[in-house]
């Protein structure tokens, strides 16, 4: 089997497109999710990230990677303003709509609307939820830290979950499944999840 290799200066002298494709592709499957927002204006956004990870269960905490905030980023910008956001797993009877949320659309102008995606709120949560997501929670920042790339680390702790009961195991085990989440690639590829199997806890 042939394969390819790559060098550090083959890396940098890349086509800019190809460059953003591979490395993207590089870490296997993502999650993708719709993070929703508002300002301190009222206005609603919606953005959708691939960059979502756990950070802990005692508290529980997320975070995903905003990029680089030396241009306009409403997602992050709404997040320091109001403290509050949320996270929507995105679900394949809506993963096109979700995709189109990508688009760089004016600050005035909001996603909801523009994809064609409802809002939905709780008390004690300013941020808009993603109705049609079956899986999602509400978060409050906990803290943001700069990259070298200018990148933002987002760290928030969970402050409500909201989830169809029938997804959740006995033990606390979603569903992604049945749930239909969506996985992602790249930046414009999107996957079905098919459960394999569960492992036990590893032992030495």
């Amino acid at each position: 089997m042939h394969t390819k290799e790559y060098m550090q200066s083959d890396i940098e002298n890349m086509d800019k497109d190809f460059r953003i494709q591979l490395i993207n592709s590089l870490g296997g499957f993502k999650s993708i999710c719709l993070i929703g927002t508002k300002n301190t204006d009222g206005l609603t956004n919606l953005g959708l990230f691939n960059t979502i990870f756990h950070v802990g269960s005692a508290p529980a905490m997320y975070g995903f990677i905003s990029r680089p905030s030396d241009r306009e980023r409403h997602t992050l910008e709404n997040i320091l303003q109001t403290k509050q956001y949320t996270i929507n797993q995105v679900h394949s009877d809506f993963y096109k709509k979700a995709h189109q949320a990508s688009a760089k659309y004016p600050r005035e102008v909001s996603e909801f609307n523009m994809v064609g995606l409802k809002e939905g709120y709780i008390e004690k949560c300013i941020a808009p939820f993603v109705a049609e997501s079956n899986i999602k929670f509400g978060l409050e920042l906990a803290e943001t830290n700069t990259l070298q790339n200018k990148n933002t680390i987002v760290i928030g702790y969970v402050r409500h979950i909201i989830i169809q009961n029938d997804l959740i195991d006995n033990d606390g085990f979603i569903s992604l499944t049945k749930a239909r989440t969506i996985a992602g690639s790249g930046c414009d590829a999107y996957y079905h999840a098919f459960f394999k199997e569960r492992l036990g806890y590893a032992q030495p």
